[in-house]
Parts: C-alpha cells; structure tokens; sequence
C-alpha cells in the first residue's frame, strides 16, 4: 500500500516546495520563486517574468514530472 505524501493543502505546498528544492538541486529549473501569503502560495517557474502564478497543485504536478522524468533519463 503506497504512502500519501500530502493530505491537505498546507502538506500539499510542503511538498511542492521541497520538489522545487529537488529540481534546483538536479538543475532542472534556473530558479523557483514561492510568494507566502496568509491563506495560499503562489509558484513562480522558472521566474517571475517569464511564466504566471501557479498554485501549489499546478506546481507540484510539474515540479514531479520534471523530476521523474530526470530520474528516468
């Protein structure tokens, strides 16, 4: 039986971060920028300028995908 990672959206955000963390690290992103706000994030990839706020849901799916398809190369 597999494992949840997140269960809410507070966990779901703590996840997405540290796989912005992950796709920095393995040099997939040139940056990643997350706004705090008192109710929601907001994720900037690759910066500010150049791509629209994603919430943490959008974020995260392309923050996995980015980081399991390096995993597979």
């Amino acid at each position: 039986m597999s494992e949840y990672k997140f269960h809410d959206e507070y966990t779901l955000a703590e996840v997405t971060d540290k796989l912005g963390k992950k796709a920095l690290q393995l040099g997939l992103i040139p940056s990643f920028v997350v706004r705090y706000f008192p109710d929601c994030r907001e994720y900037y990839i690759p910066n500010e300028k150049e791509s629209q706020a994603l919430t943490p849901e959008e974020a995260y799916f392309r923050l996995k995908k980015l980081v399991e398809n390096a995993k597979n190369w």
